[in-house]
Formats: structure tokens, sequence, C-alpha cells
């Protein structure tokens, strides 16, 4: 303002009038080139400028024409400037009004896909009941959705295991995942123990759940049951290891039979506890971004196949645990393996075969196998075999089992004796997983208020 009552004046360019006031307001030894502070010390109007009579004592500030030119360059300088800025920005504007179709649709695949984690323990030998109630559903999953699956292992020394037997079966385990379908190129294999964020947030959450929460766990009841004092502290704990399993990679939906539902609402409470601790303004006042440190997933149930029951008992599970062999169908069994385990499976008395009969568990369970080893209907199903009798139907069951698994045994076989691919596939699954799972254990360390790594 003081600077405008002594020049007044009546006529100027508004950017040339601006940039004097600038460089007279501006300390000239810090912030203005040597040859500019001549420029301001000589500052002039316009001949067609003119000064009131009580300033006309600041005219001998402004002899010389130099500011007129040099402000006349500064102004043609950066008029051309912005008129190149705007051609640029013009010829952009025209080439997106002209994309093609092929190039919207390439944006809109490029948007963030729902993301789905789900995993495996490698203890024993995978059987159908893996592969129908879990992994067969999960080729379909990575067409539509960013996947995420990994070898459990952590989860499997929960009881008492051989070393090399969990290595052995880590590794085949993953080779079950290529030889079912699952594309290293679509969807993300790797190792649970390779990403050690898996530990190390498990412990973060562990500090934030009530002990009761875990000892109500059904699965936990049962097994403490079993194994009494030897029960070990792992086995109390495995909700919460599941829970960072999930939470590290902040999954939208997890793929769960009914038997997980528990262990999966525990860990949507446990999030839900961990936000409002920690998350929000908290969250905010130590530098975060706000709003939730965990994502809260929903369950993901497949509409069948859920849950494939015992061989010789259609209420129990089929188990890679089950003392029994023949309660389970390995997906590395010979066709003569297969045939005789279900040669021998549990039957009924009654005449017929049907679904849903809560009288006949066995019936609907080798129906429901059936059905989805053969590719058919429910409907076609129980149209074909209502009338057969189980002498008839077990053959029939078991060319299905054998035609289904034989060109999965095949691509097992190759994925397992090639062992530079798998494990650069391993590699390469653990070092996409290590840089989502990193982003959220710090998000999660910050909110808690650790100190950062320096």
């Amino acid at each position: 303002a003081q600077n405008y009552k002594q020049l007044a004046w009546k006529k100027t360019n508004s950017v040339a009038y601006i940039f004097t006031l600038l460089l007279n307001c501006l300390p000239p030894s810090q912030y203005i080139p040597h040859n500019m502070i001549s420029l301001r010390a000589s500052c002039i109007a316009r001949p067609s400028m003119r000064f009131s009579t009580s300033q006309k004592h600041s005219q001998k500030h402004m002899q010389g024409g130099v500011l007129a030119n040099g402000l006349r360059r500064v102004v043609q300088t950066q008029s051309a400037r912005w008129a190149t800025s705007r051609a640029i920005h013009s010829s952009a504007r025209a080439t997106l009004s002209t994309e093609t179709p092929a190039s919207t649709e390439a944006q809109t695949q490029t948007k963030r896909r729902m993301r789905v984690l789900s995993g495996v323990q490698p203890t024993g030998e995978l059987h159908i009941g893996n592969y129908l109630g879990a992994i067969r559903n999960w080729v379909d999953l990575q067409q539509e959705y960013d996947t995420f699956f990994c070898v459990v292992d952590l989860h499997a020394i929960t009881v008492a295991h051989e070393p090399k037997k969990l290595l052995e079966a880590t590794r085949s385990s993953a080779a079950a995942y290529i030889a079912a379908g699952i594309d290293p190129k679509k969807a993300t294999i790797f190792v649970q123990s390779h990403v050690t964020a898996h530990a190390e947030l498990t412990w973060l959450l562990n500090c934030s759940t009530p002990i009761g929460w875990l000892e109500k766990m059904i699965q936990y009841k049962e097994k403490a049951r079993k194994q009494g004092e030897n029960v070990s502290v792992g086995l109390l704990d495995y909700p919460v290891l599941m829970a960072a399993d999930i939470l590290l990679y902040g999954a939208d939906l997890v793929p769960v039979g009914e038997d997980q539902r528990q262990h999966l609402e525990l860990t949507r409470d446990i999030a839900k506890r961990m936000n409002d601790m920690y998350g929000g303004n908290k969250w905010k006042k130590l530098g975060g971004r706000g709003g939730m440190v965990l994502k809260v997933p929903e369950a993901l149930i497949p509409p069948q196949g859920a849950r494939v029951m015992s061989l010789l008992d259609g209420t129990s599970k089929m188990s890679k645990s089950a003392e029994a062999e023949g309660s389970r169908i390995n997906l590395t069994d010979s066709a003569d393996e297969i045939s005789k385990k279900i040669k021998r499976c549990k039957t009924d008395s009654f005449d017929g075969l049907e679904y849903d009969n809560p009288e006949r568990p066995e019936s609907n369970n080798l129906l429901s196998i059936y059905q989805l080893m053969s590719g058919k209907t429910k409907e076609e199903v129980a149209a074909e075999c209502a009338s057969m009798r189980w002498g008839d139907f077990k053959p029939v069951l078991t060319d299905a089992c054998v035609a289904h698994l034989e060109p999965m045994q095949a691509r097992y076989n190759e994925a397992l004796g090639d062992k530079a691919y798998l494990d650069g596939v391993l590699k390469k699954g653990a070092e996409t997983a290590n840089e989502s799972a990193e982003w959220t254990l710090n998000n999660v360390k910050q909110a808690m208020g650790f100190m950062p790594r320096l």
C-alpha cells in the first residue's frame, strides 16, 4: 500500500505494475540478482504515465527507461511461454477427446479390483475336500478379483509336526495350487513364512485382543479337549494369526467354509477394535491419514462344495489329520487307490440315492462329490441316481473322480519336478505380498505410536 501511494500511477499495465511492486518489496541483497537491483533502483513509468505534484520528487529515481523496457521483455517472454503451455494443453485435451473405446476400456481395467485372500495348511497330503471346498473355487476368483493365495505353513506348527514333512508339504501344496489352475500371472502365490509381517502383526493384534474371545473358539475347545495339557499357546492364538493373514493385505473378501465363519467373525471384531482404539483422529494426530487402520473383510462362501465330508462318516469333515487313510481321497491317489477307497466308503440301507435327507448324510455327501467331479448340475445328478443302488453308483463315482484328477496330477508332477520354476513363482509371490504387507504393518505401527525405522 505504501509503494502504491508513492507511485500513484493513473495508467499502468497490470502485470508490469504488480511486478514493480514485488521488486520494491523484496530485500535486494537476498532475493534479487545483482542486475535486477539496478533495474529496481531506476524505476520509471512509460512516457504516457503521469504522477501527482506531491510525488514529483520520486521522478529522479525513474529516469532512463530501463524498467519499461525490462518489463516489456518480461511480459513478452512470459506471454510466449503461456501461449506455448496453452497450445500443449489444448493438444492434450484434443487427444483425450478422440481416444478410442479400447483406451477407455484399458483405463477401466486398471481400477483396483476387490481383493481376495485364502490359503491351505501344508499338513499331510491335500485331498479332494481341500480341492473341491477351496482350491478349485479359486480358479474362478482369479478372473474377477485381485487374488492372494498362500501356503499357510505357520499355522501347520500349532500341533506336533515333522520338519522334513513340513518342508516337502509346503512345496507340494504350492505345486497343487498351480496344477489346479491357479495362474501365477493372474494371482499371487506365496508361502506365509516368507512374509515376516504375518508374525509381527499377530503380536500387535494379540496385545489388543481379549483372551476371552479366543477361548470361545469352537475349534480350540475341541482340539484342547483331545490334547489336554499338551495343548499349545499357538493353538489358542491360531485365530489371531489368521486375522493377521487377512488384514495384512486389505482383503475385501475371504472364501471360507461354514466351519471357518467363527474365525472370520473374530477377524472382523479384531479389525473393528483396532480401528476404534487407534484409528480416526487419534491416528491423524500422529501424522497418519486418519480413518480406518485396518479394512474389515466380508465372507465369501461358495454356493456348493463348501464342505466335503469324510468317506467313512458323512457327519464329519474330510480331514488331512484323520487317522484313517480311507476317510479321504488324496489329490495324488492313483486310480486303484481311489477305487479301493470308494468301494469301502460308508453307505446306508435305503433304496435309491437322494440329496438333503438328514437321515442319509453319506448319500448327500457322495452325490455332492459326484456332482462336482462330473460337472453336472444337482438336478441332473438327482435324476440320474435316484433309482441307483450303491453297487451301481460307486463305479460311476470312481470313474468321475479318476477322469477329473488325472489331468491335474500330470500338471502337479510337472510343476513339482521343475524346482527352478516353482521357486521362481514363490519368490515373485513373496515380493508382491511383502510390498502390500509392509504398507499395512507400517500403518498399524504408526497408529499405535511406534517410532519409525531410522
